[in-house]
């Protein structure tokens, strides 16, 4: 009792064995694999397909048209407008979600901050816990210049108020939206660093400080090299959501005024979904998707080319 050891199985059986397990794992793969298949890239290629006909969900019609709709949208300016709008909210976007959110997160991690941190966790994270919705019509109201607060402040300390409309002027009504949309999700980010940074071995920091080495030194040569493979998802994120930006420009000003803060998207959903011009609507979709997949690929490949330096 207790002496008995299996023998080694031969190499003949540990072949068998082995074919045996990847059968099972691909039997349990399977059902995830259709799924992702079925939901994720069939609706891609069915959409990069129609984008090449003339139709609409009104219309009997299904007119091949070849590169036509790629080549009216490289025509269309509220295109060049709304592609302009999506790089302003991806540079805002990075500016604070990444650059911001880092250094606040960095900062409630020090030694002064530990006992008012909880408390400024909260403070950061509630807003992204609202919804977008709520978040838009409040900032409607509060932009807005007869009932909105924003404009008596400004009179408050001098500034003359009377011909500002942050969302009613084409000028600013996109840099209002984004500043309202960084105000909800910084937060979100901050506390993804958080999370990374205390990750952490506290043994680099004591190194550092027997070093003499300061905040700032030990900000850019511990902390962002220890989380580079979070600020890479939270960039991948932040800048594949700005490209896809929707709903608070659909909530706060529609687009409006005329065509100032359209983006890919609203416009997507008018062309589609408002002129029935499904084809069209289709290229614009797919040409988002090919922008956010080549700049994840991008950032990706530059990150391993970093990892391998």
């Amino acid at each position: 009792m207790g002496c008995f050891s299996p023998r080694p199985l031969s190499e003949e059986e540990d072949n068998v064995v082995r074919k045996k397990n990847q059968k099972t794992i691909g039997l349990y793969l399977f059902p995830a694999l259709l799924m992702v298949i079925v939901i994720l890239y069939l609706p891609i290629f069915i959409n990069l397909y129609e984008s090449f006909f003339s139709w609409g969900a009104m219309s009997t019609r299904h007119d091949f048209v070849g590169l036509a709709n790629y080549i009216k949208m490289f025509k269309d300016e509220v295109f060049y407008v709304a592609l302009k709008n999506n790089l302003i909210f991806t540079v805002m976007s990075v500016i604070f979600q990444i650059g911001i959110a880092l250094i606040i997160a960095n900062v409630l991690e020090c030694k002064f901050m530990r006992k008012t941190q909880n408390f400024f966790r909260s403070i950061y994270f509630v807003p992204s816990l609202l919804m977008v919705t709520v978040v838009g019509i409040a900032f409607k109201m509060i932009a807005s210049p007869s009932i909105g607060v924003i404009n008596p402040l400004l009179e408050w300390i001098g500034i003359d108020a009377s011909k500002i409309d942050l969302l009613g002027n084409a000028g600013s009504a996109t840099f209002a939206i984004a500043a309202m949309s960084q105000w909800q999700y910084v937060g979100y980010t901050v506390i993804l660093f958080i999370v990374a940074i205390q990750n952490i071995p506290a043994e680099l920091y004591e190194a550092a400080d027997i070093d003499g080495a300061n905040a700032v030194k030990k900000f850019f040569y511990i902390t962002v090299p220890e989380i580079k493979d979070t600020i890479l998802i939270n960039t991948i994120i932040t800048v594949t959501g700005s490209i896809r930006e929707y709903d608070e420009v659909f909530v706060t000003t529609n687009g409006g005024p005329g065509y100032a803060s359209e983006t890919l998207a609203t416009y997507l959903y008018k062309a589609g979904f408002r002129n029935d011009q499904m084809g069209y609507a289709s290229a614009l979709a797919f040409f988002i998707f090919i922008v956010t997949f080549i700049i994840g690929l991008a950032q990706m490949r530059g990150y391993r080319l970093d990892d391998q330096q």
